[in-house]
């Protein structure tokens, strides 16, 4: 049987920390044995094409991908 999954104040911290000024990505959160043991973050950037060929961007450019582990 599963266990129940533990989450606490400091954890909603950090996860809530991760998602903080993701415009788009995704969050992925591994549990082992009833806790979370790591957190992994990727964030896409995505572009805009203009009339005059110049590029606009939604956020910065590139590609941003943090892991955090306990």
């Amino acid at each position: 049987m599963a266990k129940p999954l533990k989450v606490d104040e400091m954890w909603l911290e950090r996860i809530a920390s991760l998602l903080n000024d993701m415009e788009f990505g995704s969050l992925q959160i591994v549990v082992h044995e009833g806790q979370i043991v790591q957190m992994e973050r990727t964030e896409r950037k995505r572009f805009e094409n203009t009339a005059s060929g110049a590029v606009k961007t939604s956020r910065a450019s590139g590609q941003q991908r943090r892991t955090s582990t306990r």
